[in-house]
C-alpha cells in the first residue's frame, strides 16, 4: 500500500498583503454607509423641494400677470438666451409674437417629471390655443415625453416648411441647418436629454426677466456708430475753426502792411 502524500498548506500572505486586504474590505463597509447617508439625503431634499416648490407657485402667478402686460415678452426672452436663439427662424420668431404666456409646472412628486405650456393669441399659424410638451420618469428610470399635436392652418406648417427649405438650399449641410423650434413638439426621440427642455425649467423659468433685459448688441453698436459719427462731426467743425482762425490772421497782417504802406506814402509827400 502506497503511503498517502500530504500536499503542504499554502503559505499565509505575507503581513502587508493581509493588511491591505482588510482595509479594503473596511472601506467597503465605509462606503456603503456613505451611499445609505446619501440615499437618505436625497429623500430629504426631494421632501424640501417639494415643499417649496408649492410655496413658490403664487409668486409664480403673480409674475405670469405682470408679464402678460408687456408685449413680446416671451419671444424677446427667447431671442435673446443664445441656446434657444440658435433654434429659432425668421418664420418661428413671427409666430412666437403671438406668444402670451408659458408655465412650467414640475409634477408634485417633482422626481416623475414636469410639463411646460405655451399659451397664444390667434394667429395665422395653428389652431390651437395651448401647445403643451410633457416628460415623464417611470418607476423603473425610464424616461419618456408626449406632447399636443400643433393644428397647422392650410400651407403654414413650419416644421415642414423648414425641411423644403434645407432640401432647396443643401440637401450636403441638411443637418446643418436649423430644424424649427416648432419641431420641438414632435421629437420625442430622446426624452431623457432634451436639451430645450431643460434650459426652458431650469435656465429660463427660475429668472425670464434676467434674458428680457438683455441689450440690443445691434443697438449698441448703432449708438457707438452714431458716437464716432458725432466725434468726426466735431472734429470736422474745429478743423474748420482753426483754418477760420488762420485766414483771419491773413486779413489782420495784410491789413497791417496797408496801413504801413499809407504811412510811408504820407511821410513822402
Amino acid at each position: 500500500m502506497m503511503p498517502r502524500s500530504h500536499q503542504p498548506p499554502p503559505p499565509p500572505p505575507p503581513p502587508h498583503e493581509k493588511e491591505q486586504q482588510e482595509a479594503i474590505e473596511h472601506i467597503d463597509e465605509v462606503q456603503n454607509e456613505i451611499d445609505r447617508l446619501n440615499e437618505q439625503a436625497s429623500e430629504e431634499i426631494l421632501k424640501v423641494e417639494q415643499k417649496y416648490n408649492k410655496l413658490r407657485q403664487p409668486f409664480f402667478q403673480k409674475r405670469s400677470e405682470l408679464i402678460a402686460k408687456i408685449p413680446n415678452f416671451w419671444v424677446t426672452t427667447f431671442v435673446n438666451h443664445p441656446q434657444v436663439s440658435a433654434l429659432l427662424g425668421e418664420e418661428d420668431e413671427e409666430a412666437l409674437h403671438y406668444l402670451t404666456r408659458v408655465e412650467v409646472t414640475e409634477f408634485e412628486d417633482i422626481k416623475s417629471g414636469y410639463r411646460i405650456d405655451f399659451y397664444f393669441d390667434e394667429n395665422p399659424y395653428f389652431e390651437n390655443k395651448v401647445l403643451s410638451k410633457e416628460f415623464h420618469l417611470n418607476e423603473s428610470g425610464d424616461p419618456s415625453s408626449k406632447s399636443t399635436e400643433i393644428k397647422w392652418k392650410s400651407g403654414k406648417d413650419l416644421t415642414k416648411r423648414s425641411s423644403q427649405t434645407q432640401n432647396k438650399a443643401s440637401r450636403k449641410r441638411q443637418h446643418e441647418e436649423p430644424e424649427s423650434f416648432f419641431t420641438w413638439f414632435t421629437d420625442h426621440s430622446d426624452a431623457g436629454a432634451d436639451e430645450l427642455g431643460e434650459v426652458i425649467k431650469d435656465d429660463i423659468w427660475p429668472n425670464p426677466l434676467q434674458y428680457y433685459l438683455v441689450p440690443d448688441m445691434d443697438d449698441e453698436e448703432g449708438e457707438g456708430e452714431e458716437d464716432d459719427d458725432d466725434d468726426e462731426e466735431e472734429e470736422g467743425l474745429e478743423d474748420i475753426d482753426e483754418e477760420g482762425d488762420e485766414d483771419e490772421g491773413e486779413e489782420d497782417e495784410d491789413d497791417d502792411e496797408g496801413e504801413e504802406g499809407e504811412e510811408d506814402e504820407g511821410e513822402d509827400d
